[in-house]
Order: C-alpha cells, then structure tokens, then sequence
C-alpha cells in the first residue's frame, strides 16, 4: 500500500506497486491496466498521482496507450546478449520464432574503414549483407553485416534466405566464431531505418558495432540498428581490485 509518510513520493510508490504486478504476471502482457478512478479508489490517491505514476511507465514503455482504447501492459524488452551467440539462436532461447528479410547482398571492396576494422587490404573483399530482423514478425533491427570474402568465397550464392549466418559459415566453411567485442551507443533514429523498424524517425534506437573473430582472425564486422522500445542492455558488475596497502 501507499506509505503517505514514505520518504518516496506516492507516484513512485504506486509506480513500484504497478511494476511488481508487472514482473509477477499478475498484470499480464497485454493486459488493461485498472482505469484511473479504479486505482484511486484501491490505493487511495489523487488523480494527478496515478496519472504521474502512469505517464512514468508509460514512458519507461513498461505501458501502452491505445487511443480510444486505454492503456494496456507492453510487451517486456528484451535483453541485449552478454554471450556471443547469434540472433537466431537468441531468440529462440528466449521462446521467440527469429525471422530475417534480406534487403541487400553484394560483394564490394572493403574500403578504408572497413579494412582497417578486418585488419586487412583496403581492396580486401567484403561480402555485405543487409537484413531485417525479426522476432515473432516484429521488426527488431537492421542489421548490416560484412564478412571478409577470401574466408568465405561464394557465401552469398550459397548461403540459403532467412537462415543464421553463423551457422552457414560453421557448417559450409567451418568457421566458428568464438570471440567477439561490441560498441552500443544511443542515438535517433534515420528516416529509412525508422520505417524499416516501424518506428518514429528520430526515435531513440542503439547503434551497435561488433566484430566477431575465429581463432585470432577478423570474420565480421557489423554495424546494426536495435529497437531501444524493445531492447534494454544489463551489465554485471565487480567491485575494482584495490592494491595492497603499503
């Protein structure tokens, strides 16, 4: 219940009550959430306190309005990877059916940044791959992806639609990613990946850049796009070794 003398406001208050029911699924996803004169009655506030708590989840995209309708349960986000596994593998270990559309594939010189990034030639040639990703037919990113070609020639002829390509690569060149290192940063949005995403342009997205290595060597380097509506990123944490004293 609201505490009126807690050292929390009682929007947070109701906001944490409200999130709890959430997270135990006694508010389940898609479920509508009490009307406001109905949450003011059981925990006895104002209007203005569950509108404030609201608006807070809302914006949290823990809720979703519906105009006309009423606001409902959002789907919960899903947490970026701390393992180097494939997209299609992790949504399907999270219960979600992993979808891709291909948007573009062609072999191209690798250029300067992108030589740099493999380590290798600036005429080196990359087999680029862009797609769509999918989680439950939900647009999730754009990701566009570069694999060094003298690792992986013919990839994009023999490399069958809407499958993973690590696993092609393991199973047709027997490549098996085993290290990888990333860089996420939050940004808006661009015109054409918000329509590609079915979002606002200018929306709050995660721009994310990866390189995957097998056996010491640079297979992939790719730059993607992720829903930050449907995408959150959690770190463990250590406490720093601190040096001896003396």
């Amino acid at each position: 219940m609201i505490d009126p003398s807690g050292p929390l406001p009682k929007y947070l208050q109701l906001r944490a009550i409200l999130l709890d029911l959430i997270e135990q699924d006694r508010l389940p996803v898609d479920a509508p959430v009490p009307s406001e004169r109905e949450l003011c009655k059981l925990y006895g506030v104002s209007r203005m306190t569950v509108r404030q708590a609201v608006d807070q989840l809302v914006a949290e995209d823990r809720l979703r309005r519906i105009p006309g309708k009423g606001t409902f349960v959002a789907r919960p986000k899903v947490q970026m990877p701390k393992e180097l596994v494939s997209f299609t593998e992790d949504m399907r270990a999270r219960g979600l059916r992993p979808g891709s559309l291909d948007l573009a594939a062609a072999t191209v010189p690798a250029g300067a940044r992108l030589a740099r990034l493999f380590g290798a030639e600036r005429d080196a040639g990359v087999h680029a791959l862009e797609r769509l990703r999918l989680a439950d037919g939900e647009p999730m990113a754009v990701e566009r992806s570069h694999i060094l070609a003298s690792l992986a020639p013919g990839l994009l002829e023999r490399r069958p639609p809407n499958t993973s390509l690590f696993g092609v690569l393991e199973d047709a060149y027997g490549i098996v990613m085993d290290a990888g290192e990333q860089t996420i940063e939050a940004g808006p949005a661009g015109a054409e990946d918000a329509r590609l995403l079915e979002i606002d342009a200018g929306a709050t997205v995660f721009f994310l850049q990866q390189r995957t290595f097998s056996r010491g060597v640079c297979v992939e380097v790719a730059m993607a796009v992720y829903r930050a509506d449907r995408y959150r990123i959690h770190l463990g944490l250590e406490t720093p070794r601190r040096r001896p004293a003396g």
